[in-house]
């Protein structure tokens, strides 16, 4: 991570490395079976905490500003940044049972107070908001357990056919990976249509497409940070309500979280800029509180305060 060009953005960073990872622990899995493979895996993360200082420094702003943005005073310790780093460990062994279908139901606990899972076999598909906080693989699960219903997840990655192809080995049979470069009119139709068809959309609120997303700069635990406008602006074009979902580990158990967020997101061409941003504040609001529920469980081990990040790498 330290040898990563300081200007290079977060997907340039981490794309590679995630694929690699995948490949590596669905072959490993599929082989030696999560037992045996914990060790090793525990091994890489730490040999990413020791060597990573940018992560690490990225990691221990993170755990500052959210310390102060809820009134605590304590400093980050190099502990508090290795229970994190751990955690993400942790979280990657997690996804290996979700993708080959070890997922019981006994192991989730699932916070739906408008009964939106119901919502999920409605005519027309619904989106998904959440963020790189715990494990986004739930989507895998609301998607597999009980009734099925297919879930397109929108990611930046152009290494999408390739994750594809990879979940698909590992038994991931309704969830997709979309590309999604760029809004452009082929994409819009695409998406439309599979709302049409009765599926779902998710995507990360989290964070900045790679060549040149748009971007709202909003408060983020007390510092102004770059969120994307993505999610708000497929809302108000797909013409679709928007839901918070975030699933977090919480004694052992999964917490899957799905709350209404915004039944509509509309605007008018003098007024997109300031409604976009507004939903953005409420979404960035929304995940500093989700982050008080597992605070070692948000994993963006870059910059993310970094308001000079360099979208043309």
């Amino acid at each position: 991570m330290n040898q990563i060009n300081k200007h290079q953005h977060w997907a340039a960073q981490q794309e590679r490395g995630s694929l690699l990872l995948m490949k590596f622990t669905v072959s490993a899995a599929r082989l030696l079976g999560r037992r045996l493979i914990s060790p090793l895996l525990y091994l890489i993360v730490l040999y990413f905490f020791v060597f990573g200082g940018k992560a690490r420094r990225s990691i221990a702003e993170y755990q500052h500003n959210l310390m102060l943005w809820s009134g605590k005073t304590a400093a980050p310790t190099q502990s508090s940044v290795f229970k994190q780093f751990m955690a993400f460990a942790d979280a990657l062994l997690d996804k290996l049972d979700i993708w080959r279908g070890q997922l019981n139901a006994s192991d989730i606990e699932l916070i739906d107070p408008q009964q939106l899972r119901q919502q999920m076999h409605g005519k027309r598909g619904q989106m998904l908001v959440g963020a790189h906080l715990g494990n986004l693989e739930v989507c895998r699960a609301l998607a597999e357990l009980g009734d099925k219903v297919t879930m397109n997840v929108l990611v930046h990655t152009k290494h999408a056919e390739q994750f594809n192809q990879l979940l698909g080995e590992a038994g991931a049979s309704n969830m997709r990976l979309i590309q999604v470069s760029e809004l452009n009119p082929a994409v819009m139709l695409q998406l439309s249509e599979r709302l049409e068809q009765g599926e779902w959309l998710a995507i990360a609120g989290d964070r900045i497409a790679l060549h040149g997303g748009r971007r709202a700069n909003v408060d983020f635990l007390g510092k102004p940070a770059a969120f994307p406008q993505g999610p708000w602006l497929l809302a108000g074009l797909l013409k679709c309500p928007v839901n918070f979902m975030s699933c977090v580990k919480i004694a052992g158990r999964y917490q899957i979280l799905l709350e209404p967020f915004a039944a509509s997101v509309q605007w008018k061409r003098d007024t997109r800029e300031s409604v976009i941003r507004e939903w953005t504040q409420r979404f960035a609001d929304r995940l500093g509180q989700r982050c008080l529920d597992a605070p070692d469980q948000w994993f963006n081990f870059y910059p993310f305060w970094n308001t000079d990040d360099d979208t043309s790498a």
